[in-house]
């Protein structure tokens, strides 16, 4: 599938960027190198520039093989990279997907996370045509149990299965 773009209000969605136009690099490693951000989000770490230039790559290789939609979440007017929100594990034979969201340290606490899922959301129940998008957390967030709760998901409760961090991970749902 190609990449789109969408307006989301005060933000646009678009693809995550490392050319002479758009550079997300440095913001990518900046909110990937936050105690915070690392504290939930494991499985990457972008402490160089060619690290960062393979998420970027990765992000794109996943659009292409219909397995993960992944939009950068930018300031309208610069472009400038706040979060990055995305829906994974895309099932187009069932109609599900898990979705995702971060936010760059620096613009944490202002909505830039549920609006930016809110129109993820919005772009894979009517774009898409998913039936069921779920969402999980670890328990000690509570800032992505609020999300969630935003945007609509309900709480089904804590997974079987911890995080990687061994913390209980919670499971939320939305219909479409």
């Amino acid at each position: 599938m190609e990449p789109v773009e969408i307006n989301a209000g005060a933000y646009y969605l678009r693809q995550l960027r490392a050319d002479r136009h758009l550079d997300d690099r440095a913001a990518l490693m900046e909110a990937f190198a936050d105690p915070e951000h690392r504290r939930y989000v494991l499985n990457y770490r972008l402490r160089t520039l060619d690290e960062a230039t393979e998420y970027v790559a990765l992000r794109t290789a996943q659009w292409s093989c219909d397995e993960r939609c992944s939009w950068a979440v930018a300031e309208p007017t610069t472009g400038r990279l706040l979060g990055e929100v995305g829906l994974r594990d895309l099932d187009l034979k069932f109609d599900t997907a898990e979705a995702s969201v971060w936010t760059h340290p620096t613009e944490r606490g202002k909505g830039v996370a549920s609006t930016a899922l809110s129109a993820a959301l919005r772009y894979g129940f009517g774009g898409l045509g998913l039936q069921e998008i779920s969402y999980r957390h670890e328990e000690s967030n509570v800032v992505s149990a609020s999300v969630a709760a935003k945007c609509g998901f309900t709480c089904v409760g804590p997974e079987r299965t911890p995080a990687p961090t061994g913390e209980p991970l919670i499971k939320w749902t939305r219909q479409a």
